[in-house]
């Protein structure tokens, strides 16, 4: 099974041949597409879906992520394999929360030209080297033929957002991403709070956001009223702001990079 995540929409040919030509390398491949909307070089954004998303595929599974601002140039193109997965992507800091993980297996470059398609693109990395080595892997090439083994330490990491407890015990995070629905995800996760804050009671948190505040994280979006907003632990594990039947964004004026703060209630 051979995962995309990609930059390029689907307005364009780009992602239907990538996936003609990992066919064409192996016609039994399993193509299954997570998303090819992210932003135009959201290499954060592409970093927190993959880590989101790989977790539910088959062990065994090639996840291609294919946000590549850097494209032509030398930064390089690592494969990582962790936990039974295999992870093909630019060296850019798109694989940075894989890399983070701590259960990383080998990171190896992608530099045998024997695999790639032939002449190399300047500016179509996905079709000419992403697309035919995850064919070739899906196969069963071993990831050590593509290249040379490197430390984790010697590929690129992104200085990502993390939660932290502030000095006056509150959680501090940020909004990571917005859906299509308009719904705020942040990156703080119920580990994260139960770790802070002990196994309370999630309406005894009081979440802050801008201007709005919200008391309590709700069990689902019914909780609230119809245009009325909820803090709601999303189907990935982190807290997400909502409206029901809304958009959180506009509702609150944020977007990505907005603080978010939770706290305890007075007396709890």
């Amino acid at each position: 099974m051979i995962t995309l995540i990609t930059d390029f929409g689907t307005s364009d040919p780009y992602v239907g041949i990538m996936k003609g030509v990992i066919l064409s390398k192996n016609p039994s491949a399993v193509i299954i597409d997570i998303t090819h909307d992210i932003r135009p070089q959201d290499i954060q954004g592409a970093a927190y879906c993959l880590f989101s998303a790989y977790r539910y595929f088959p062990i065994g599974s090639i996840h291609v992520a294919v946000v590549d601002p850097g494209v032509g140039s030398h930064r390089a193109i690592i494969a990582v394999s962790m936990a039974g997965h295999c992870f093909l992507a630019p060296d850019n800091g798109v694989l940075s929360l894989i890399l983070k993980s701590g259960k990383v297996d080998s990171i190896t470059t992608v530099e045998n030209d024997s695999y790639f398609l032939k002449p190399v693109s300047q500016t179509f990395h996905g079709r000419d080297i992403f697309a035919p080595v995850a064919g070739h892997l899906s196969k069963g090439l071993p990831v050590d033929r593509l290249g040379t083994g490197i430390k984790t330490n010697q590929a690129l990491c992104l200085d990502l957002p993390m939660p932290y407890q502030s000095q006056t015990g509150e959680i501090v995070g940020a909004v990571i991403g917005v859906d299509r629905f308009g719904n705020l995800i942040t990156n703080i996760d119920h580990p994260f709070i139960v770790k802070t804050f002990g196994p309370l009671n999630g309406r005894d948190l009081n979440i802050l956001i801008g201007d709005q505040q919200i008391a309590g994280l709700s069990a689902y979006y019914r909780d609230a009223e119809p245009q009325s907003l909820l803090a709601i632990v999303g189907s990935m594990g982190f807290v997400e702001i909502s409206v029901n039947c809304g958009n959180a964004s506009e509702f609150c004026g944020a977007s990505r990079g907005s603080i978010v703060s939770i706290t305890v209630l007075a007396g709890q």
